[in-house]
């Protein structure tokens, strides 16, 4: 039988999960929160647990109106293209030698391929960074990566940047492919993001073990 993230998370509607919901529900009521109430767990509707061949760790959301909808990096088509994915895409043009012109940052086609783009924190305040960062995400995804590391084999972690780099410990490298770099944020991506070469060297790796590549231009 296929696991689904039901039967994996089941286990964690523990108290600090129900008091962390109530607390984000009360939040909205005077605040405005991002994502949307119906778009936290994005990226574990469009990528089915059974499904996941590489993940991608993010941090917390965008924390500003009409870019955070549930995916690690991701914006709606109608958002502008926030720096830190400009530079994911010319990094992935320099892998494949094209000139590919993104027209939107929205990368829920890699999700329904099986890319797992996930915030270790999953809502933030309005233009407050990081402010939900000590309400018990943390154990949560940190529940969800090890259940990922320990279900599956020969996944591809790309870890950018110290804070996605500090979950490598929940991962284990005899049994999955971890891949590091700085962040692609503009502040880090000169330090060694850029040449990481991280897409075509996950593509490499997926045909090496018998699975599809990733179609990462849309």
């Amino acid at each position: 039988m296929s696991l689904t993230w039901k039967d994996v998370l089941s286990q964690e509607k523990k108290k600090y999960f129900i008091n962390m919901m109530n607390y984000i529900k009360h939040e909205r009521l005077k605040k405005k929160i991002y994502p949307s109430s119906k778009e936290i767990f994005s990226s574990f509707i469009l990528t089915k647990f059974k499904n996941i061949k590489v993940v991608i760790l993010g941090q917390d959301p965008y924390f500003s109106k009409f870019q955070a909808h549930g995916l690690a990096f991701s914006v709606p088509k109608n958002s502008s293209i926030p720096p830190s994915l400009r530079n994911i895409f010319k990094e992935l043009n320099n892998n494949f030698h094209k000139n590919h012109i993104f027209h939107h940052g929205c990368l829920e086609s890699w999700s329904k391929q099986g890319v797992f783009l996930l915030n270790t924190i999953l809502t933030v305040e309005e233009k407050k960074p990081k402010s939900h960062s000590k309400i018990g995400w943390d154990i949560f995804t940190n529940q969800v990566i090890s259940m990922v590391n320990l279900h599956h084999k020969s996944l591809i972690f790309l870890l950018w940047g110290k804070c996605a780099q500090k979950k490598s410990i929940l991962i284990n490298s005899k049994y999955h492919y971890v891949l590091k770099s700085s962040h692609p944020s503009p502040l880090s991506a000169n330090r060694g993001f850029f040449g990481c070469n991280h897409f075509f060297k996950t593509n490499e790796i997926l045909i090496k073990n018998r699975k599809k590549p990733i179609n990462w231009f849309f």
